[in-house]
């Protein structure tokens, strides 16, 4: 029975094999972007769908984009954030995230989230070769109301009040339509990265005056992205309790909706947000808790234009009144601290799993909680991810007791397994049917010794989900040479780990599969290790997949995060302890050394004659 134990085990480790490959081999490729015709891109480069209510774009958008580079800017500064507000449709364009850095290089440049369009670039502004990607507000005019008299996305702004929008510091625009009708737009902005927005109108006429805020948020062209399955990145929203994630390409794939083109229309009538989410940073629309409004998420073929937006219902102002309608926008990293508080106050819904937690979210949302915990009482988060395997496998400890406890069991049942065999010779049926007799006899689980290892994969992976996607592992260093614990491991065999005096291969070359990383050479020495606390299986098969298994992970694994390869060594040096141990007090003390000794091949000897 001992043959079959392993032949679990192996169906399953092989299994977690093929998976790993999957994920590291067949990720999809990035899709090849297309080029845009010249004359498209000169009319609808520099403004997204300036009326909600139509897919037409305004027909003066060429005559608006001089005055729109000419307009002014209103600066940004808090803690979090640095940029500018462009007075050209009064839209968040301009804003870097003065806390991340692109590389760990001290004179990488501040992480860009915003970027403006030609349009409303001006020469401060130098944003390399960053794709638009903005949020503007307007109005949408009511039936018999001129589009004309209600501010759109090309529509020059004055600063009423405020210089610099800061904490504490809000900055409000006006205008005038010259019909009686005033606008205003006031931004506030906390420390960290919430935007308050509130919307005013004004009607000074003789007559009700019907118009509706809306908030858009526009991406020009596909964005960079990993591309990689296991990730979300494109348009995320909630809906009244339902969360909706759509990838880039699904929404240019979306079904046509008359006056909408490619888009997907949500009623939402409580509670929502709706926006675009990269790896690490998110900007999105958030209505005030209790409003409702239109969902929206679309794509302009013509202008290569990806959308989501935040429309509000029409709001009838009778004259000598004024109307108002606060809402907010969320632009920057996807803290999960944060973005909780903000889930708390001032009550996003569900704005927490705006975080890809992933189909194993049942794990990945307590896992980070503790890991997170412990890193707030650690202070690093290499340590805190060697607490965080302790302490799942504590939690896991009877399990894998009783595991070893019947794999000892076991070893103790082989001379009845094999005078059985004798007995029973090549009659296999007689076989299993006396062997299970026996194990019930002798209360002797043979699956158990499975359990743990089918448990550890759903952990496995929803580690990997935690390191993958949560910000907190970003930058986040450990000891010595490992500064970065959501990327590989940066040391190298091929150089010696740096005492030889040139740089390892570069990522993606066919060398850099042979340049195996200190973290995953250790790894592949504590899996070897953890094999010889069982003998060597008697089936050549087997014992050929068992001799290799441990290295194949080793380079398998060596390109994975540095933090998860972390964890996978802690999690094979504590179960080497524990087997010993359990194993050890119920009589059956592997013969770690005389099982090393047996897998090494033995030299034929030469003939005395």
């Amino acid at each position: 029975m001992e043959d079959n134990n392993r032949n679990l085990i192996l169906a399953t480790v092989l299994s977690f094999l093929v998976i790993l490959v999957w994920y590291t081999v067949f990720a999809p490729e990035p899709p090849v972007p297309t080029e845009q015709p010249v004359a498209v891109e000169t009319q609808t480069q520099d403004v997204p769908l300036a009326n909600p209510e139509s897919s037409t774009l305004p027909a003066d958008l060429g005559a608006a984009a001089p005055a729109a580079q000419q307009a002014g800017r209103v600066q940004i500064q808090t803690p979090s954030l640095s940029g500018s507000i462009s007075l050209a449709g009064g839209r968040i364009d301009d804003l870097l995230l003065v806390k991340y850095r692109e590389t760990l290089d001290d004179n990488s440049p501040n992480v860009r989230l915003l970027s403006p369009s030609s349009a409303t670039a001006t020469d401060a502004i130098q944003t390399g070769a960053a794709k638009p990607y903005y949020a503007v507000y307007g109005w949408t005019p009511g039936p018999g109301v001129d589009a004309a008299l209600v501010p759109g996305p090309s529509t020059i702004w004055t600063v009423e009040s405020g210089d610099t929008l800061a904490p504490g510091q809000p900055v409000t625009l006006a205008w005038d339509n010259g019909a009686g009708q005033i606008f205003r737009r006031t931004f506030s902005v906390d420390e960290d990265y919430l935007f308050t927005v509130s919307h005013a109108l004004q009607n000074n006429g003789d007559a009700a005056f019907t118009a509706a805020p809306y908030g858009i948020i526009a991406r020009h062209g596909h964005p960079d992205t990993q591309n990689f399955f296991v990730l979300h990145e494109g348009a995320v929203g909630m809906s009244d309790g339902t969360l909706t994630e759509l990838k880039y390409d699904n929404i240019a794939e979306l079904d046509p909706v008359e006056r909408e083109g490619r888009a997907e229309v949500t009623q939402v009538t409580n509670n929502g947000w709706i926006g675009f989410t990269d790896k690490y940073w998110m900007t999105t629309l958030a209505p005030a808790p209790g409003q409702a409004f239109t969902s929206v998420v679309k794509y302009a073929e013509g202008a290569d234009i990806y959308q989501t937006e935040a429309r509000y219902p029409m709001q009838t102002v009778a004259p000598g009144t004024q109307v108002s309608a606060d809402s907010y926008l969320f632009a920057g990293a996807k803290v999960w601290e944060t973005i909780n508080a903000y889930q708390e106050n001032p009550g996003i819904q569900g704005f927490v799993d705006s975080i890809d937690w992933g189909w194993f979210y049942f794990l990945t949302k307590p896992i980070f909680r503790l890991l997170h915990w412990l890193h707030g009482m650690i202070g690093n988060m290499g340590w805190s991810i060697i607490a965080l395997t302790f302490i799942l496998k504590t939690l896991v400890f009877p399990l894998a007791r009783k595991s070893y406890i019947s794999m000892a069991k076991m070893k103790e049942l082989q001379p009845q397994m094999e005078a059985l065999k004798e007995r029973t010779g090549d009659d296999r049926m007689k076989f299993q049917k006396e062997m299970m007799e026996l194990y019930k006899r002798e209360k002797v689980n043979p699956a158990a010794g499975c359990l743990p290892v089918l448990l550890q994969i759903p952990i496995f992976f929803a580690l990997y989900k935690v390191i993958f996607v949560t910000i907190e592992l970003r930058h986040a260093p450990w000891i010595g040479w490992i500064h970065d614990l959501a990327a590989p491991d940066p040391s190298s065999l091929l150089n010696l780990f740096g005492l030889l005096p040139f740089a390892p291969p570069a990522q993606g070359t066919l060398l850099h599969s042979l340049s195996l990383p200190a973290l995953a050479i250790v790894l592949g020495i504590s899996m070897w290790l953890q094999q010889r606390l069982n003998p060597t299986p008697a089936d050549p098969a087997q014992k050929m997949i068992f001799a290799w298994m441990p290295w194949i992970f080793m380079f398998m694994l060596g390109g994975f995060a540095s933090g998860l390869v972390l964890y996978w060594i802690t999690n094979n040096l504590i179960t080497i302890a524990q087997q010993y141990t359990i194993m050890s007090m119920h009589g059956h003390r592997p013969d770690l050394f005389g099982n090393i000794k047996s897998s090494i091949p033995s030299r034929p000897k030469k003939d005395s004659k």
